[in-house]
This record gives C-alpha cells, structure tokens and sequence, in this order.
C-alpha cells in the first residue's frame, strides 16, 4: 500500500461532459466535507509509508484559501517518503500566488492541470474558459515556485471537432512544454448535460486518426508514449498512476472514491448528504484469485510496455499463458512477447477492449 487518492468534488463551474461526483463550491458543505474527510482518513490509515498522493475532482483547486489549508493539515496525517509525488489538480483560473503558497509549503511537487481544448467552439461545447496567454502565464508562476512536474489534459474527438483543429491544440501544448501529457478522446457519459443535449460522436475512422496524430506528434517532440493514454517526457511518468496500471494497493478517500485494500475493491457513496453523515462506504468486495489475475490483465495491458510474465507468476502463482489463451493471440498478432513482457503491439493498442474481450 504505497498510494493515496483523495476526492474533493467541488467546482465552481460544472463541465458538460463530466460524470466524475461533483457538487457546486458552497462554504458550509465544504466545512463539514472536510471534516468527514478527516474522520475517514483518521479511521482507515494504517500508518503505512506512502510513495504517491493525487488530490482529485472535481476541482481541488476552487477552495479558498482557509478551506484549503484545512485540507493540506489532513494530509499531513500520511507518512510520506521523502521523494513522495504529491499531485493536485487544478484548473488555469484558480492558479494565484497565494493558491501556490499554499500548496508548496504543504508539499505538493506536481501539478495536473485540465486544459483539454484551446478552441473557442469546443470550449463552449464543453463548458470550459480557457485562454492560451493566461495558461502560459499561471505555468511560469508555478515554475518560478519550483514545480517543474507538470501535466496538461488534452481531450480529443469533441463533437463537430476537425483534424485542424486538433493539431492547432497540440502545438500549442507543446509550446507550453509540460513534462506529462494526458490524453482522452470524449465519451458521451450519461446524465452530462453533452449527452442531454444530444451530442453526437465524430466517426470512428476520424477518431482512430486523432488518436494516431496524437501519438505521431508526441513521439517527434520527445515523450515516450508509456501507457495508452499518457505521455511523459522521459523520467516523468506518473507514479501514482503507475500504481493503478500495475494492479496495485491504494487508499481512496472521499465521496465517490474507489480504492483496493487487501484483497477488497471498494467504493465510497457519491452522495455527499450521507458522506458528511459518516456513512462512507456505498461497496465493498473481496476479489477472489481470479478476478485479481484478470484486473492485472485489464490494467496491465493498458501500459505500452505490457504486463512482466515473471512478476505476474510471483504475484499469483500461476503461468499466465496458462491461464489465458495468450499463444493464441501471440500467433495472431493480436499480442507480442519481448523481453520477458507480453503487450499490446503498438499499432492495435487503439482496440485493445477487443482483445481484452478475447482474453477474458
């Protein structure tokens, strides 16, 4: 258990696309929300030395200065290792002085930020405020504080969204020169006002270019492509998300946060009435052998690398070929083995649901 997801799920803007639990910022809710946050926490860590924190959303980054430091003095409870990567995300409008005061003294190396488009019609598709100067500006204030470490989300396949458009996002992107790129092409999620209002894909075949752009573009500016989604120039992959990808242990806090503790895979309610009541958990069930073998495979094929067959047998006890029909899709080259590591070939990554349905 080496990593910490925390869930604070106030925004001060709703995005029309998110299905992640959120609510509006208001000030008693955010009070009374922390102090449930604390309670959890205190009940449910074990002590142990934690190598990753990521503090989610919503959007962290909308609480005000008191509000804020209530919540970085919780933290504090963690027994963190000396080199721990503590992420928070934020969105380019809350970004001040103070705001990076705050967050620095409390420990915080990495930033996450959600920029997903710089053009104006997409932006009013996705209910965003984004300006390209004033992002370029926030990323120079947090680099003069010492953070180096930074992510920007870049989201694809947008309604009504050309090729153009797209590579215009990219170069501007890179003009910022983040050390991480995340990368999501849009999914139509129920109850988003998107998918209300009747928004439609853009064709697949169109999708399926993004996404080849994408990675052709990255990989010229330098970043290895390490994980389906993700790009990281070399030395900055994340390590919290790493964790997820290896199947391993973490804690989840906060209303509608999942995590995985000894052997159980759990789920906090998203309802934030009954968080604030203490009434935390909404599931939890214990993954039998099999069900963990199968989420090593889900997760661990998602990595560019692929899944370590050595590892994989020293965590379950069992050859994965012989569990799987893995020589089967080896001889289709659905999968490739090198190295002692069994993947995805890089230019079927884009279907692996496909392949991971012929797997499990």
């Amino acid at each position: 258990m080496e990593s910490v997801y925390i869930h604070v799920p106030f925004c001060a803007n709703i995005c029309s696309y998110c299905d992640f639990p959120k609510v509006l910022h208001i000030d008693t809710f955010v009070e009374d929300y922390l102090e449930a946050l604390r309670r959890e926490i205190e009940n449910s860590y074990d002590g142990e030395r934690i190598k990753t924190i990521y503090i989610g959303g919503g959007t962290p980054s909308c609480l005000n200065h008191r509000e804020r430091l209530k919540l970085l003095r919780i933290i504090e409870i963690f027994n963190r290792t000396p080199d721990c990567e503590y992420t928070i995300e934020c969105n380019p409008e809350d970004i001040t002085e103070e705001l990076l005061d705050d967050i620095v003294s409390g420990g915080v190396n990495r930033i996450s930020m959600g920029i997903e488009s710089f053009d104006e019609e997409n932006n009013r598709l996705l209910k965003r405020h984004i300006n390209y100067e004033d992002i370029e500006h926030k990323i120079e204030m947090i680099r003069r504080r010492g953070i180096s470490n930074i992510n920007l989300d870049l989201m694809y396949a947008i309604p009504g969204e050309k090729m153009p458009t797209l590579k215009k996002d990219l170069s501007k992107l890179l003009k910022l020169n983040p050390t991480h790129i995340s990368t999501y092409s849009l999914i139509l999620e129920e109850h988003t006002k998107l998918n209300n209002d009747g928004a439609k894909y853009i064709s697949e075949d169109l999708d399926y270019k993004m996404y080849q752009t994408i990675c052709e573009r990255l990989k010229k500016a330098g970043f290895v492509h390490y994980e389906v989604s993700n790009f990281a120039l070399p030395g900055y992959e994340s390590l919290h998300n790493l964790n997820y990808w290896n199947n391993g242990e973490y804690y989840g806090f906060g209303m509608g946060a999942s995590g995985y503790k000894d052997g159980f895979r759990y789920e906090n309610t998203k309802n934030l009435h009954e968080y604030i009541a203490l009434h935390f958990r909404a599931s939890e069930n214990l993954m039998t052998h099999k069900e963990q073998m199968d989420n090593e495979i889900m997760l661990g094929l998602r990595k560019i690398e692929g899944i370590n067959v050595d590892t994989f047998y020293e965590k379950y006890g069992q050859n994965i070929q012989d569990v799987y029909p893995v020589k089967e899709l080896i001889k289709s080259g659905e999968l490739v083995y090198k190295n002692g590591y069994l993947a995805i070939p890089i230019n079927k990554i884009y279907v692996m649901n496909a392949i991971l349905v012929k797997l499990i």
